[in-house]
């Protein structure tokens, strides 16, 4: 009769046999040193892209609706419009400003105020409004965009004389264009028409009722111009006075308001929407 291996045996042989067998390797873990030099390139590109490629804004008045609306923050493309350099010409979408366009730019009226405006002119472009219609280079502009939201009896937004029929009617004191533009502003018509320089655009706001615009303060500057808005990434109701407000007190007092109706007074149907 064979012999039956004792139990001792068995375990024996089993293990024998598992020697035998390669080790399973388990995936190698980071090391912190690894982890910190993947954190820190994070950090680094997202860097890069905050301070040079994007630039957060808040729309804090009511003349680009509805395109626009108060309280919409966007994220801006700083490079889109920028000159185009040596190293990251092939890398970056440049290109220049065209009709159409929303731009943010620095304001040549008041020294340090961001503004937002679609541009209707580009240099060489031949502009006029009849009765609240624009015309470029004799054609009437088809502007789906536009809208009439202000008050039509109020002389400082309402649909005044020089406002609907720009240049060709003069403005008024309760016009307030600013200084400069009012002594420079006949050199550029021609006709009726007034005529973009070089290095300079002609902007409007999309609710053109209430929009202080190139109208009232001159051309935009190409050197002025940050960039080009191209998404909403937060939209929460927003009192149309609320950028008037400096004291601390006002500003935390609505940061209080964001915190309690944050949920309620977002407007999720805006997060993430293409600015066009």
């Amino acid at each position: 009769m064979a012999n039956v291996p004792k139990q001792e045996e068995v375990v024996a042989n089993k293990n024998a046999n598992n020697d035998n067998e390669a080790p399973v390797e388990g995936k190698p873990r980071e090391t912190t040193v690894e982890f910190l030099a993947s954190l820190a390139g994070v950090l680094v590109t997202g860097l890069f892209i905050i301070t040079f490629v994007l630039q957060a804004f808040e729309i804090p008045s009511s003349s680009m609706e509805d395109t626009l609306l108060i309280g919409d923050h966007v994220f801006v493309n700083r490079e889109q419009f920028a000159t185009p350099t040596r190293w990251m010409g092939p890398l970056m979408p440049y290109r220049d400003i065209r009709h159409g366009d929303i731009v943010v730019f620095l304001s040549p009226a008041e020294h340090g105020l961001f503004v937002v405006k679609r541009i209707i002119g580009i240099p060489g472009d031949r502009i006029h409004l009849r009765n609240g219609v624009v015309y470029r280079n004799g054609k009437k502009l088809d502007e789906p965009y536009v809208q009439y939201k202000g008050d039509p009896g109020d002389p400082k937004c309402g649909r005044c004389p020089y406002r609907m029929n720009f240049p060709a009617v003069a403005p008024s004191p309760v016009d307030q264009l600013a200084d400069y533009w009012q002594f420079s502003l006949p050199q550029y018509i021609q006709g009726e028409d007034l005529v973009v320089p070089p290095d300079s655009y002609f902007g409007m706001g999309d609710n053109r009722d209430v929009s202080y615009d190139s109208r009232y303060w001159g051309f935009i500057p190409r050197k002025n111009v940050i960039g080009r808005p191209m998404f909403i990434y937060w939209s929460f109701i927003t009192p149309a006075d609320q950028y008037e407000m400096r004291s601390v007190s006002d500003r935390l007092g609505f940061m209080a308001h964001i915190i309690i109706h944050f949920l309620d007074q977002t407007r999720w149907s805006r997060t993430l929407k293409l600015v066009r």
